[in-house]
């Protein structure tokens, strides 16, 4: 029998994940994945790793600001420390629930996709440690439908994220 790829520990009414040497934490109440997931609570949640890079935890949800060009903003402003202390660009992992009509007119479809942003004007130990760390979490996220990397602002345009997402059978 093959071990699972992540365990639960139950700590001071919080969940740690451990995958891989990342630990990811969440409250118990209601785990902010699982909330996109089964009950809709939130429309995004964005991922972070921690200032000693040793974990990964929730930056922001939806519940900070529901619109999409507030994700939009947060990804695109996000700041990392580097271990000098300087404080520049900084790459993040998101999941967005995108939802969009069908061309067809066959009704309104949702996927839940997983968002990889590493600006190129970040730098590069930051954006090595969040390629290396990339899977541990998608592994501890089960359900993803789409995974989009993104380097630039364009790819995180509502448009091209749709089109990427419906494979080309959204609705204009």
């Amino acid at each position: 029998m093959v071990a699972p790829a992540w365990r639960f520990w139950r700590v001071d009414s919080q969940f740690i994940t451990e995958t891989g040497r990342f630990l990811l934490r969440h409250n118990i109440g209601s785990p902010p994945y699982l909330s996109i997931r089964l009950n809709k609570k939130y429309k995004y949640v964005i991922f972070k790793l921690s200032d000693d890079n040793k974990e990964i935890v929730v930056d922001s949800t939806s519940e900070d600001g529901p619109g999409y060009e507030d994700f939009r903003n947060k990804l695109i402003n996000a700041q990392t420390k580097s271990k000098t202390g300087a404080v520049g660009k900084g790459p993040r992992y998101a999941v967005y629930d995108i939802e969009y009509d069908l061309a067809s007119g066959e009704g309104i479809r949702n996927k839940i996709t997983f968002i990889a942003w590493s600006p190129d004007d970040a730098g590069v130990m930051a954006k090595m440690v969040y390629a290396s760390s990339k899977e541990a979490l998608k592994r501890a996220l089960p359900g993803l439908a789409v995974e989009v990397q993104a380097n630039d602002t364009d790819d995180i345009e509502w448009e091209s994220l749709v089109k990427t997402v419906s494979k080309g059978t959204a609705a204009r």
